[in-house]
C-alpha cells in the first residue's frame, strides 16, 4: 500500500459561473498565502461525485471548499460541515452520484485510501448561478478571508 499524503485542499466550482466559482477563487488566494508544504496539496476541481473521490483518494484529510445552497442563511456566510452533514448534495452531473455516495460505495468495495476526515468549508448562496461570469459578487467575495482562516485552522 502506498504512503498516504497528509492533506488535500480542494476548491470546487465553475469559475465561469460567477459565485459558483468561489471555491476556486479561495484556493487560488490560499496558494498565494500558504508556504509550499510537501504534505499539503492545493488543487481545483470543476466536477463532482466519483471524480471528486478520485481527487481525494490517498490523503489522510480532505478539505473541500465549495458554494452551498442554503436559503435560511445569509449569502456569503462561511460554514464548516462534515461530509455526512451534507449527505447526497453536490453532483454536477445527473448521471453521477454525490461525493458522499461515492465514498460509501468505495468503502463498501474495500477502498482503504479514502480520507478518514473530510471537511467542507461552504460559502452560502441562495441560488446557484446560471449566467456566465468570471466575477464573484461582493457579498460572496467578502467570505474569502474568513474561509481562508478556517482552512488554516483546519491544517494546524
Amino acid at each position: 500500500m502506498k504512503q498516504k499524503k497528509r492533506i488535500i485542499i480542494l476548491g470546487i466550482g465553475n469559475p465561469i459561473l460567477g459565485d459558483d466559482g468561489i471555491g476556486i477563487h479561495i484556493v487560488r488566494k490560499l496558494k498565494e498565502q500558504l508556504d509550499k508544504q510537501s504534505d499539503i496539496v492545493i488543487d481545483e476541481a470543476m466536477t463532482g461525485g466519483m471524480n471528486l473521490l478520485d481527487a481525494i483518494i490517498g490523503f489522510e484529510k480532505a478539505i473541500l471548499i465549495d458554494a452551498v445552497h442554503l436559503t435560511d442563511e445569509k449569502i456569503g456566510d462561511v460554514k464548516r460541515f462534515q461530509l455526512q452533514e451534507l449527505g447526497t448534495v453536490h453532483s454536477c452531473n445527473p448521471h453521477d452520484v454525490s461525493l458522499f455516495e461515492s465514498i460509501q460505495l468505495a468503502e463498501t468495495l474495500g477502498e482503504e485510501q479514502v480520507p478518514k476526515k473530510i471537511i467542507i468549508i461552504g460559502i452560502v448562496l441562495h441560488e446557484l448561478p446560471i449566467e456566465f461570469s468570471e466575477e464573484i459578487s461582493p457579498q460572496v467575495a467578502s467570505a474569502i478571508p474568513k474561509a481562508i482562516q478556517m482552512i488554516l485552522n483546519e491544517i494546524k
